[in-house]
């Protein structure tokens, strides 16, 4: 059974080749059909506009094996579009509207930071997708706690953002280079400690390394 089609509407995030940058990026949309097919969009990386090409190489490579509209495969969900770069969870404003077509600044914003500073969407290792996190208590009678696993691993590639901004932003600030190497070797060893998490990411470069590694 075929997932519902989404439509969209100027100011929504679809995923596309990029023009520009030859490759796939996040765009805004510009322009929709009717039926709410994407007609243009505008790079959220390097701003370029263009015509939608039918989503990320990925989708329109499936669609073509399959016979299927490349439009309608890139609007299926995918890991990636399941654990995106930014998300509501991060929100600390209700989405400003400064005109139209509405822009989700803030979301944006997020986004462009993380892409320039090397962040990039980060996936679960296939066998954990759609599993579940199970807390069990060792006394008798107490009910057992869990949690898909997509929101657990949602709170730790957050977890490893921010400690990776962190170390950034201790990198360019301006203190003395004593205090600077202690701090750095605080969030190496959160690093370290949270190498456990490791095996969650489907990818190596995205895991957390700790100081012998």
């Amino acid at each position: 059974m075929l997932s519902p089609v989404r439509r969209f509407k100027a100011g929504d995030t679809i995923e596309d080749v990029c023009r520009a940058c030859k490759v796939d990026r996040l765009h805004t949309v510009v322009a929709a059909d009717n039926n709410g097919a994407p007609l243009r969009v505008i790079c959220d990386y390097c701003r370029s506009e263009h015509n939608y090409r039918g989503g990320p190489r990925d989708a329109i490579g499936t669609a073509s094996q399959h016979g299927a509209s490349p439009v309608r495969a890139a609007r299926a969900p995918d890991a990636a579009s399941a654990f995106p770069l930014v998300s509501d969870h991060e929100r600390s404003a209700p989405i400003m509207t400064p005109g139209e077509p509405a822009v989700d600044l803030e979301m944006l914003l997020r986004r462009v930071i993380r892409e320039e500073t090397g962040l990039t969407p980060v996936v679960p290792a296939d066998k954990w997708r759609g599993g579940a996190l199970v807390l069990r208590p060792g006394k008798s009678g107490v009910q057992e706690k869990s949690w898909p696993i997509e929101t657990f691993f949602h709170k730790v590639v957050m977890l490893r953002n921010r400690l990776r901004t962190l170390e950034q932003q201790l990198n360019g600030a301006d203190i003395p280079d004593g205090l600077k190497v202690r701090l750095q070797g605080y969030i190496t060893g959160c690093y370290g400690s949270l190498t456990s998490f490791n095996v969650l990411f489907a990818e190596e470069d995205d895991q957390f390394k700790g100081a012998g590694e």
